[in-house]
């Protein structure tokens, strides 16, 4: 069977000489999952990590845990987060594990160095070795461990695909992309817990129907909404409000979300993936048409998970579809096209997306 090849979307230079390249999939679909436009294949089977957080976040509120044990949307935000191990990461975790009965030594995933370069330098001056409590998935271990408690269901091995626990999440994943469960893979990631696979767009449709509920419930208010709606609403809310929690300073979650306000809600994934969720506007209606303002939602997946390719590509992305003002795209200009320095800070080349969107009909 051939190899397929695709288009460079993102090109590396140095001294103005191509020195790497680096295919991406790109699927941007409106509030109905309906694909608007596509790069590469919009379809290619996806092992999202960590960008499935939101969904599995959702079967987690749908315990009744979160009211349950009095997570407020902090946690909730760290739930649905890749955090950075900062001490306020490692703090809430702990916080958030007291309220819930639970210790450290019951969280299922396990220390590792840290996403962020400054946290790493502290620890190895402090001879410090992480446990479970600092992993980057603290808030969704926890979240697993309070919803096996409002389940009442044994903790033990609320990691394990067959648990009570992890079979729940898995139908409520599937339903939040429109799939039936035999519609979605599963493998296990890097902190220890199921991780899904589905087709790019899907990821997208996830996106589009977070904001596309934050629309609608402050429309209507929650009480007026469909009790999903008002959930994924919730998590739209939690993360945009508290991006400090969902990735950590200088990170390009929090940095994407600051600078857009609570406009969009973006969470990355490990090894190239990435979604977006944008609510209605001016701005997306002149994609969606006939439908008026609609949320729209993208998914990019890098194909080598290049993860300074991958922020360039989500930066044009929203610079292709209009999604944004000068003053947003100068705070994410160190993203959209990062320049190369040496080790005497001397500039050597550059990052440059090369993506162009194709309308599909």
């Amino acid at each position: 069977m051939a190899k397929q090849t695709f288009e460079p979307a993102v090109t590396v230079y140095r001294g103005g000489i191509v020195e790497t390249t680096h295919a991406a999939h790109i699927a941007v679909v409106d509030a109905d999952g309906r694909l608007l436009y596509a790069w590469g294949d919009p379809h290619r089977l996806t092992l999202v990590r960590s960008a499935a957080k939101p969904a599995q976040a959702l079967a987690v509120i749908e315990t009744g845990a979160l009211d349950r044990f009095g997570f407020d949307d902090a946690d909730l935000a760290l739930m649905c987060g890749s955090n950075s191990s900062e001490d306020r990461h490692v703090a809430r975790t702990r916080q958030m594990l007291a309220k819930i009965a639970a210790q450290e030594s019951d969280m299922r995933c396990g220390g590792h160095p840290p996403i962020s370069d400054a946290v790493y330098r502290d620890w190895i001056k402090r001879d410090f070795t992480p446990g479970p409590a600092c992993s980057n998935c603290s808030g969704k271990h926890v979240g697993m461990l309070a919803a096996a408690r409002a389940m009442a269901v044994p903790i033990d091995d609320y990691h394990l695909p067959e648990h009570p626990l992890q079979i729940r999440v898995r139908h409520t994943v599937a339903q939040a992309c429109g799939l039936p469960d035999e519609g979605v893979q599963w493998a296990i990631d890097g902190c220890n817990l199921p991780t899904p696979a589905f087709e790019l767009d899907r990821l997208a449709r996830l996106y589009a129907s977070l904001a596309d509920a934050a629309d609608l419930t402050g429309a209507q208010g929650s009480g007026a909404v469909p009790a999903r709606t008002a959930a994924l609403a919730r998590i739209y809310r939690a993360m945009t409000s508290h991006p400090e929690m969902v990735a950590g300073e200088g990170r390009f979650c929090t940095t994407l979300m600051e600078a857009f306000g609570g406009a969009l809600v973006g969470k990355v994934g490990a090894d190239g993936s990435y979604a977006v969720g944008v609510r209605a506007s001016a701005q997306t209606a002149r994609h969606t048409g006939e439908a008026g303002q609609r949320a729209l939602g993208f998914a990019v997946k890098m194909e080598d998970g290049n993860q300074a390719a991958l922020h360039a590509v989500v930066v044009e992305v929203l610079a292709q579809l209009g999604i944004g003002t000068p003053a947003q795209f100068e705070a994410l200009a160190r993203f959209h096209a990062p320049r190369i320095s040496n080790t005497k800070g001397i500039e050597t080349g550059g990052v440059s997306a090369k993506v162009k969107l194709a309308a599909q009909e």
